[in-house]
């Protein structure tokens, strides 16, 4: 369990328990459709892409590329970290994209750049919930 995390913890929904469930056991899932084969994420019972409820949970590589960032010098109201933080879009090698931290580098754009490739890593942040965050890839 993290010693440094004190920021909000999620409260999973009927529709997304299974990912915070395959989160606890270190593993990223996402939706696919079972109709037009799209994969996609944030949990939800419908296909974006052709409205279908044939959808399925499936395991996600966990690797992708950094879409976009920002670094967040300022904490938001009542969040107990003073760090700057980077939050990313990170686009998977599926397809969806998905809002996350990206961690093990440090808050400098110059070290930064959209595009670099990015691996899953798992954060424990309380006995019932872990935290998928991305950090720079190693070597695929």
């Amino acid at each position: 369990m993290s010693e440094t995390y004190a920021g909000p913890i999620p409260k999973p929904t009927p529709e997304t328990q299974p990912f915070w469930d395959a989160a606890k056991q270190r593993k990223l899932l996402i939706q696919r459709c079972a109709d037009c084969g799209q994969h996609y994420f944030y949990p939800r019972p419908l296909c974006p892409h052709c409205w279908s409820r044939r959808v399925t949970w499936v395991e996600a590589r966990g690797r992708g590329r950094l879409h976009t960032f920002t670094i967040n010098y300022r904490p938001p109201r009542k969040f107990p970290s003073q760090d700057p933080v980077v939050i990313a879009i990170v686009e998977l090698d599926e397809g969806p994209r998905l809002m996350t931290n990206l961690v093990d580098v440090g808050a400098d754009p110059n070290k930064l750049r959209c595009d670099m490739p990015v691996e899953v890593v798992f954060e424990d942040v309380t006995g019932e919930v872990t935290l998928p965050k991305f950090r720079p890839a190693s070597s695929p």
